[in-house]
């Protein structure tokens, strides 16, 4: 498990964070609105302390029967109240306010940073696998709005805490140094008694919310995946992965539940008893005369003020413990961010050139177990020759394809290829985020704009013009898992790279999706083009003769990283 201490380390990327926010043009806004919540705190404990003297008297002159002063000192009390709820108010909306702008900033901050390549591609593979910082999307999009929104309440308390103990230190210290005392030493006892109890919160709602996001993932997947689990009948053994998964989620959130009962019954007799300490220490000084009536209702919320303000841990406890496993994954996500931002020691050389690709001394590895997938590959593919990659099993094809895409770390030797968006890649299985038909068939480069016109022209040429009347039109958005099938999604895909013209295209497994006598009709339209092609196969695939249209060169990726390049119309080369 990555899990990066609240240490020195941890502090250093919060502060950086912190430095960057404030130093943005939304920070300058933060930081006005963080002024105008000093203010209003100030004013509310200003306030507050008026209140306990206003009190004070109200309740003296009923206990003396003056009606005069008694209306006089309601109406004051009415007016202050009144001043409070509005402050309070005001306050409640700049922290809010506050806590949006932080949860934007913060929020674009991090999406940036995980959707910049490679972030999104290593943290969800190697890092995850090897490190168990799951759950990305989950810290991204609820525990930045936790952290956000409870940072800002927990400062907040504690700035308030401050003014309260300067404010209301005085008004008990006049009324008694001993109430005084006392109030200090109760709250710093019980401080040292809720952190003792709940400390294991923090562990166990760490836990809890990576469970949560376990079995919620898994839930998701049944419903992304609703098809073909109805199809296969798998129901019986997803339905005991999720079972065991909210096991977790249940086990784990009973053990918390065990540490809250503990400290639920420290905490609520530490809460009554504030409301009793006062007036027993108080009280005799009334009996005696040395005080009004009124005092001991004063000390009451003195008291009450006072200990709350020192008592912060033992109050929020329950909060702060979960508060702290947010900070923790946080942090945690923001360091696995920079470890896969990190430039890796692959030794692969990537160069770009337009009007060509090719291989000098390529040599892959397997990521699992490190065997040579491929060794020594030269060749060259100039613009114009198509060619057919025939890869001994699933591994070595994959391997060859994200080489070439300059996305595998396991890699050595030189890539020179067009520069992206002049070289595109059809996955077996195409990827359409949610979003409009025009969007999934925008080109790469955008200084290509399409007509309408255009894109309907290519739909039709590839024989899905169905799917525009399926899609309610080109700017309607769609999950287009649920609209289309897979063979409309590799079709629209295949018309994405139609609409860009890139100057090459590596395609694999065309003809999965697709019957041969089509993906035979695509191949001839990319030609038409003039945009050059690599179709990668695997398992074996023999070249035959109806094949030779379609290709000017093949090359074969053999079994223990052997390699042969064969020209169609003559001779070959090989390793």
């Amino acid at each position: 498990m990555l899990r990066i201490p609240i240490n020195e380390q941890g502090w250093g990327l919060f502060i950086q964070m912190m430095r960057n926010f404030t130093g943005s043009e939304v920070g300058m806004k933060a930081v006005g609105l963080f002024v105008s919540l000093m203010c209003l705190l100030l004013a509310v404990n200003g306030l507050n302390i008026l209140s306990s003297y206003v009190g004070r008297d109200f309740m003296t002159a009923i206990a003396e029967r003056n009606v005069p002063n008694y209306i006089h000192q309601a109406v004051i009390y009415v007016a202050v109240f009144a001043a409070l709820t509005i402050v309070a108010v005001v306050l409640r909306y700049c922290e809010e306010r506050l806590g949006l702008l932080w949860r934007e900033w913060m929020t674009d901050r991090l999406l940036k940073l995980y959707m910049e390549y490679p972030t999104y591609y290593r943290i969800t593979d190697a890092l995850i696998k090897k490190s168990g910082m799951e759950n990305p999307d989950q810290r991204i999009a609820d525990d930045v709005k936790v952290f956000t929104t409870s940072t800002l309440s927990f400062t907040l308390m504690m700035l308030n805490g401050v003014f309260t103990i300067i404010a209301f230190s005085g008004v008990l210290w006049s009324i008694s140094p001993e109430l005084f005392g006392v109030a200090v030493f109760y709250a710093a006892g019980g401080t040292l008694l809720a952190v003792r109890l709940g400390k294991p919160l923090i562990d166990l709602n760490y836990a809890q919310l990576d469970k949560e996001a376990s079995f919620r993932s898994g839930l998701i997947q049944v419903g992304q995946k609703a098809e073909s689990l109805a199809l296969l009948h798998r129901e019986r053994p997803i339905l005991a992965r999720l079972s065991r998964q909210f096991d977790e989620v249940a086990g784990n959130f009973h053990k918390i539940i065990v540490v809250n009962r503990n400290l639920g019954y420290f905490t609520t007799g530490y809460n009554y008893l504030i409301q009793i300490i006062p007036a027993l220490l108080v009280a005799p000084l009334f009996i005696r005369g040395d005080a009004d009536f009124g005092v001991i209702t004063q000390s009451t919320m003195a008291f009450t003020m006072l200990s709350g303000a020192f008592s912060l841990i033992v109050t929020q406890f329950q909060q702060i413990s979960s508060f702290a496993a947010v900070v923790e994954r946080l942090i945690n996500l923001w360091y696995a961010i920079e470890l896969a931002q990190t430039k890796t020691v692959s030794g692969m050389d990537v160069s770009e050139e337009d009007g060509v690709l090719s291989f000098e001394r390529l040599s892959v590895r397997s990521v699992i177990d490190g065997r040579v997938l491929v060794r020594d590959l030269s060749i060259t593919i100039p613009k114009g020759k198509r060619v057919l990659v025939v890869a001994q099993g699933e591994a070595v094809k994959d391997a060859f394809i994200k080489a070439a895409a300059g996305i595998l770390d396991t890699a050595t030797g030189r890539i020179c290829r067009p520069p992206l968006g002049k070289l595109l890649f059809l996955p077996e299985r195409p990827y359409l985020s949610t979003g409009s038909l025009r969007d999934a068939l925008a080109p790469e480069r955008k200084d290509q704009p399409v007509s309408d016109e255009e894109i309907v022209a290519v739909l039709e040429s590839v024989g899905i013009r169905d799917v525009l009347t399926q899609a309610g039109g080109l700017d309607v958005e769609h999950d287009w898992d649920t609209l289309v099938s897979a063979n409309q999604q590799q079709l629209i895909s295949f018309a994405r790279i139609l609409l860009s013209r890139p100057q090459f295209a590596v395609l694999d497994r065309p003809s999965a999706e697709v019957y041969p006598e089509k993906s035979a009709q695509l191949l001839r339209m990319l030609s038409a083009q003039e945009i050059t092609y690599l179709t990668v196969e695997s398992n074996g695939r023999s070249m035959s003769d109806d094949m030779a249209e379609f290709y000017d060169a093949a090359l074969f990726l053999r079994a223990e990283g052997e390699w042969e390049w064969r020209e169609l119309s003559a001779g070959s080369q090989s390793n």
